[in-house]
């Protein structure tokens, strides 16, 4: 009766806990906007500042595009300039030593979308871990693991907005959320790392949805 009920609770256990995970990364997609409308997302540009520190803080521009996209820009002394990017087949760099803009071909792009956009179709396991406090809200901690990697997921249990994201090098907190189009965005983002020299505070003003970038906008 014990080994019976051992493998009766392994299953039962199986079940609730996979079907949760799924369900509440199935809830915030369809709560943020809807999966169609996450797939219909082309291009994203992000606008505000970035803090750095206790009083540095620069106008921020980003500019992102499918599949892996991307270009940051700082204002300082009154000039833009691009600080990283990804043109599609080089990154780049800026190397602040030698103050300048530089190739770093062991760059590697972060996808567009974010992991669990699609997350079986892109091989990854989902396991719920319980519920854990961020702060003051209490959120659903859910796991995705793929070969060695693995990514945790803090999901607000009464909105189902993504909290908090622990990656292997840096963790991100998500707040501020507000309607872009038929998306809900986070407009304060928070970076963190173990080394905390990297650590910064992103406040948007402004996030613009499926524009056209001029061809060259990426390129190095």
């Amino acid at each position: 009766m014990k080994k019976l009920l051992l493998v009766f609770g392994l299953v039962f256990s199986h079940v609730i806990f996979g079907q949760t995970a799924k369900e509440i990364i199935d809830k915030n997609i369809e709560l943020s906007g809807g999966l169609t409308n996450w797939k219909l997302l082309n291009s994203v540009l992000l606008q505000g500042k970035v803090v750095l520190g206790i009083k540095d803080e620069y106008p921020i521009r980003i500019f992102q595009q499918r599949p892996n996209l991307t270009k940051t820009l700082i204002t300082t002394g009154g000039k833009e300039t691009a600080i990283e990017g990804f043109d599609g087949s080089k990154g780049y760099a800026m190397n602040y030593a030698a103050n300048k803009l530089q190739e770093y071909p062991e760059y590697v792009p972060e996808s567009f979308d974010n992991d669990f956009i699609d997350w079986e179709n892109k091989g990854f396991d989902a396991k719920y871990l319980g519920k854990e406090k961020v702060g003051e809200i209490y959120c659903h901690k859910v796991e995705l693991t793929k070969n060695v990697n693995k990514n945790m997921y803090y999901f607000d249990t009464k909105t189902y907005m993504l909290i908090k994201e622990v990656k292997k090098d840096e963790t991100l907190v998500y707040s501020d959320f507000r309607k872009v189009g038929n998306l809900t965005m986070p407009f304060r983002i928070e970076s963190s790392s173990t080394k905390k020299d990297g650590d910064y505070v992103m406040l948007l003003n402004r996030i613009d949805i499926n524009k056209v970038f001029p061809a060259n906008i990426f390129k190095f």
